[in-house]
Parts: structure tokens; sequence; C-alpha cells
């Protein structure tokens, strides 16, 4: 018994020990070890995977390495259940499949399924499709290229001489539109910006006409593709998400549509509402969401080719920096080659003239710097930029991701500034924290950073920077400067809740003073929809899925704080007209503009304009104190802007005087 029992015990031993043997194994493993077998899988190097019509058949051609068999089931309609034939591929090279389908084919939807070890996927459109029927859930047989508004041959895109001039306006499509009483006919959807004079029943301009008004330059459209949140089949349904949940990269979302069901309309609709933007002088940006997919299970990637196009940890567990359950591998080849023929599709099919890049630092540098060297080539006016932080934790290593600090290593990219933002207004997530245009001086530095457009400045104390010890810009074109975004409360809401004993007078003059910033910085400016008429989101922070009537572009908005509205229409006039607000150098940033020496409340500077600017000398000060402030000027300066409006007087008293909560712009002529 004693002997049996002492087997017992040492078998019981080896077990603990394998367990724990296998288990350590598990947490020593890196992701370069698990990801192994995604470097040995084949690359494709041709240029014709997806859907593609020649002039005697159709070929579709799918890249699923590891399928042993792939069918392709043909449907009438994008709705009925049973498919009206199936077609098999054939394996062809670089572990793609092809299929030929006869030109009859043509209009009819499509799902593909890959058998990989003895189990059919789930039905899915190829990764590459271009049309889609309702919800997504097929692909469609139908040439985009083919589907043109008119005029679209000669569809005039607006001049951009210089990067510097740039403007941006973030819009989503249904808020620009959907409240009852904005004038448009199609609201929510894409044909809105295809109307022009549209009013208020007050008779206020909204709509594109006011976008042209504003004298922006570019609209951000909040993502356009395909994603998932919108039940297209049920229009009926006051739906909204903001869109940050794609299904299908290639193809324009339905629900803006007037006919989901059919992939041709949302194709032409784009198109007309990009045409339309730039016959009114306005380039399009697209919001692209290439780090994570909606979902992962029953999306195209993970069936067709499962685990290769998202990031895992250890044995497999899927990593997830966007916080939204998955993140995707751009440093895998056919990955990085997807993100890059996807964004040259979009600037050569829909006329697109920039991508901003949601959380862009899980992209790894290399991929980065190809895309832009791939759009740039074909484009060189193309703007990219993108968020350059990450939402959680990644398997990619940190100094390979397209993080903010690695910004003067992406030449051709730019990124958001946190600095100046939380620096302007307090920090995003605390909402009773004070920025420096409500009181907090401790905030200078920040805004000061954002100013001269994140690069290395000799007027810079960069200990005393927020979210940044140093210059990450090597120009400042490549930092753009904001103060507020679809993220987060709106500029108008987060004041109030930082001062909530300020009237609403005081709130407006802070809400005039943050933008001012923006708009006289040397980095690109960015607005927020709306927040030229200090838009509210009625206190709602994350409003990604709240009903339109938080969400919504309240147009008459516009008509009660007109003084608002015409103070940023002023301000973007100002910046239009005189380069030394956008010198676009980091050399002229560095010898042309200096700091003043001033009270902790105020900022000021100095630039020596350049020689094509009417103005010779020009003086920009920040008071964001409730106090009056002043400053002290040598000779005979003309007052530009005295916090409100464009004004032209004289002061040569030796010292200006700066109102509470404002901004002075001064110049002498040439």
């Amino acid at each position: 018994m004693k002997e049996q029992h002492t087997i017992q015990h040492r078998l019981a031993l080896i077990s603990y020990i394998w367990i724990f043997f296998a288990v350590s194994v598990s947490f020593a493993q890196t992701p370069e070890d698990v990801n192994m077998k995604y470097n040995a899988y084949p690359v494709y190097a041709g240029d014709d995977l997806g859907v593609r019509f020649l002039n005697e058949y159709i070929s579709l051609k799918v890249w699923t390495p590891d399928a042993d068999s792939l069918r392709l089931n043909i449907y009438p309609d994008d709705q009925v259940e049973t498919h009206a034939a199936r077609y098999f591929f054939e394996k062809s090279e670089g572990g793609t499949w092809a299929v030929r389908l006869p030109n009859d084919l043509f209009g009819q939807y499509y799902t593909v399924q890959a058998k990989i070890k003895e189990k059919w996927s789930a039905e899915v459109p190829d990764p590459y499709a271009r049309a889609v029927g309702t919800n997504g859930k097929r692909g469609q047989l139908i040439n985009p290229s083919k589907i043109e508004p008119k005029g679209w041959d000669s569809d005039w895109i607006p001049d951009m001489p210089d990067v510097a001039n740039i403007l941006i306006y973030e819009l989503h499509i249904r808020d620009f539109s959907i409240h009852p009483e904005s004038g448009m006919k199609n609201k929510g959807k894409y044909l809105a910006f295809t109307e022009r004079e549209t009013t208020t029943p007050g008779g206020t301009t909204t709509g594109v006409d006011h976008l042209i008004e504003m004298g922006i330059t570019h609209v951000h459209l909040l993502p356009a593709f395909d994603f998932l949140s919108i039940d297209e089949s049920k229009p009926e349904q006051r739906q909204f998400n903001w869109g940050y949940d794609p299904q299908n990269y290639n193809v324009p979302e339905g629900s803006y549509s007037t006919n989901p069901a059919d992939g041709s309309v949302r194709i032409l609709e784009f198109k007309q509402m990009v045409k339309s933007l730039h016959d009114a002088g306005i380039r399009v940006i697209m919001d692209v969401v290439y780090n994570h997919t909606g979902r992962t299970d029953g999306l195209t990637f993970d069936e067709l080719a499962p685990g290769y196009f998202y990031r895992q940890w250890n044995f497999g567990k899927y990593s997830n920096a966007s916080g939204c359950g998955n993140e995707t591998a751009s440093e895998r080849p056919m990955v990085r080659k997807y993100i890059v023929e996807s964004l040259k599709y979009w600037m050569e099919e829909y006329h697109i003239d920039g991508f901003r890049f949601d959380l862009m630092a899980i992209h790894d540098q290399e991929t980065m710097r190809e895309i832009a060297s791939t759009l740039h080539a074909i484009r060189p006016d193309m703007f990219l930029y993108g968020e350059g932080w990450t939402a959680d934790q990644s398997p990619l290593p940190e100094n390979k991701r397209s993080l903010k600090k690695y910004t003067y290593k992406l030449p051709a990219i730019a990124a958001f500034s946190d600095e100046i933002r939380d620096g302007i207004k307090g920090h995003w997530s605390s909402h009773d924290s004070k920025g420096f245009v409500s009181g907090n001086t401790d905030l200078k530095e920040s805004v000061k950073f954002g100013i001269v457009g994140a690069i290395q400045h000799p007027d810079i104390d960069y200990k005393k920077v927020n979210n940044a010890d140093s210059a990450w810009a090597l120009e400042p074109t490549q930092c753009v400067a904001y103060v507020s975004c679809h993220d987060n409360h709106t500029l108008y809401d987060k004041l109030k809740l930082a001062n909530p004993a300020a009237d609403e007078k005081t709130i407006q003059k802070m809400h005039i003073l943050s933008n001012a910033i923006v708009l006289t910085s040397q980095a690109i400016p960015f607005l927020h929809a709306g927040v030229e008429f200090m838009r509210t989101k009625d206190g709602v922070e994350n409003s990604y899925k709240s009903p339109d009537h938080i969400n919504q572009l309240d147009w008459n908005m516009l008509a009660k704080n007109k003084e608002v509205h015409e103070a940023y229409k002023a301000l973007i006039t100002l910046r239009k007209e005189h380069p030394a607000f956008r010198m676009g150098s980091a050399d002229l940033v560095q010898s042309k503009l200096h700091f003043l020496e001033t009270e902790p409340g105020v900022i000021a500077y100095h630039i020596q304009a350049p020689e094509n600017d009417s103005w010779a000398e020009v003086v920009v000060a920040f008071n964001g104190e409730n106090l009056r402030h002043s400053i002290p000027l040598e000779g005979k300066w003309l007052m530009a802007w005295d916090g409100n409006r464009i004004v032209s007087s004289q002061s040569s008293d030796g010292r200006v005087a700066i109102p509470a909560y404002s901004a002075i712009i001064l110049y002498r002529p040439r």
C-alpha cells in the first residue's frame, strides 16, 4: 500500500510539474512566437484581388491561404435565402483562389465561403468587395467605375498650393442635415450635400452654403465606409452611430444612401456628395478606421484567413489596443497591402483628398510611411493625419508604433496635438478642470507648444508641457491644433462644466478665445462642426450612439449666437489673408516668431511677417483671466482684432490693453 501510494504521489507530482511547465511556457512565449506561422504565409503581389470586370468574363480573386476549398454563392437579390447558383474557385498563386464568372451575372449578389480544416466558414463578401447590398452581408457584381454623376470625369479638385493653408471642419454626415429645420430635403443622406441655397425657416443659411461662408478648406467626414451598427433594412427607425465599427472597407455606408439594397445607389450618391463639395471649393477628408473591425467572428477577415489580420497575445488571444475588441496587424504584408490598396482605391475612385487615421498609433510606422509614399506619388497634395495614441496596450513594440512622439519619423504625416487641446480648455477626462482660457496659468507652456506647431522652439519650456516632454514635429504642418472634436464634450459643454459659476457672456468670451488661439497658431487648425455657434450636446460626453436630438446640428443656433459665428468667420478670414499665421516652415517659425515676457495669465508673441504678407509685423496676445491685462509695445500699431471682431484703430501710448478672456491682434503695415 505504501509503495502504491508513493507511485501515485510521484505520478501526481509529475503531472503538476508538467502543468506548471506548460503554463510557464505559455506565459514565456512572445507574440513573435505565436505569430510565426503567419510570417510563413504566402504573399500575393498582384493588384487584382476582389472583383474585376473584364471584356469576356467577371473575375473574382480571394486571398485565403489556409483554405482547402472555396466556393461562391450567387443570389438574385440581397435578401432571398436560397442561392441561385454556386461556383467553385481554383487554387492560384500566392495563397489566392480565383474564379471566372459569366458576364450575365452582372448585378447579382454573392457570398464567399472557405473550407478550412473540414469546416465551411460563414458566408461573407470578399474583403475587397466594392459594392454590397443591405447591411453589407452580400457583395454585388457591379462596376463602381461605370457609376458616375454628370461631370465626374472633369471633377475639379480645389487648389491647395501649400499644406499650411489647410483649415479642417470635422462633420458627421447625419448630423449635418437631420435637424427638422435644417432646410435640407435629403435629411441624413449623402444627397444633402448636393443641395444649395438652403436655410432655416428664419432665413439663416445652412448646409454647404454655410461651409462656403465659413471659409474652411477641407471637410473631414466621420466614417463613411460600410459600418456594422446601423440596420439598413429599417430606415424608418431613427438610428445613430459615429461609424467606428468597420464592416466593408471599400464600400460607402448604406444608411446614408436613399436605397441601401442597391449597391450602385450608395456609390453614385457618395460621388455626388464629393463632387458637390469640390464644386463649392471644399476638399474632402475621410475618417478611416483600419486599426480594428466592428467584430472579429463572422466578418470577412477572420472567416477567410483566420487569425491573420489581427494581432494576438500568447497562444492566440486577440489583443485590443483599439478598446473595441481587436486590433489589426498592419505589420503583416497582406494586411499592409490591404490598407494601402484600400486607401488608393478611395483616392482614385471617389476623388478623396485626404485621410484621418483613427488610433493611428496602432499602425506600425513602416505601414504609415508606405501609405504616404504610395498616395503622395499619385497626389502630392493629399493630407494625412491621425491620432498618435492607442486606447490600450498592444503586442506591437512601442518603438514601432506610429505614436505622436515618433511623428518626426513620419515626415509626410501629421498628428493631433492634445497638448494645446488640454492646455486651452482643461484636461478632457477631468470635467471640472480649467484650461488657460478659464484662468489656469499652469497650462501656458502647453498652449505655446501648440502655437508653434509642436516643433523645437527656443521660447518653449518643454518641462512644463503636458502630454509631451519634447518637440515631436519636424514642421508645424505636422501638428493639428484643435480644442474639440466628435469625441468627449463639445467646447461649450466643457467650458460650462469647468466654469459652473460663469454667466453665458463669459462662456462666450472663453469660447471665442479658445479657437482664436487655434486659428492664429502655426499648426493646421481643426474645428468641430457647430463650434462656430457654440454647439451643445446637452452635456453628453460620449454621444457615439446618442439620438439625433443630441448629435444634430441645430442650425437655429447660428442666429442665436450670431456674434460667435461672426467672430469665427472673421478669424478664419484673417488667417487666410495673412501668411504670418501659416508660415509652414520650422525655420521660419523659429526665426520669425518670438514670445514676449508677460504676466502669468497672458500669452503674447511677435511675428516678423513673411515677405508675401501685407503686414510687416504682427503681435498676438491672449488673456485667459478675468482681469484686464496689458502688454508694452513700442511705436505705433494698428489693431486688427479686439477680441470679438475685426477693427482698424491705432495704438501708440506704449501699452495695449487686453480685455478679460479675450485675444487681440495688432500689426504694422508694410
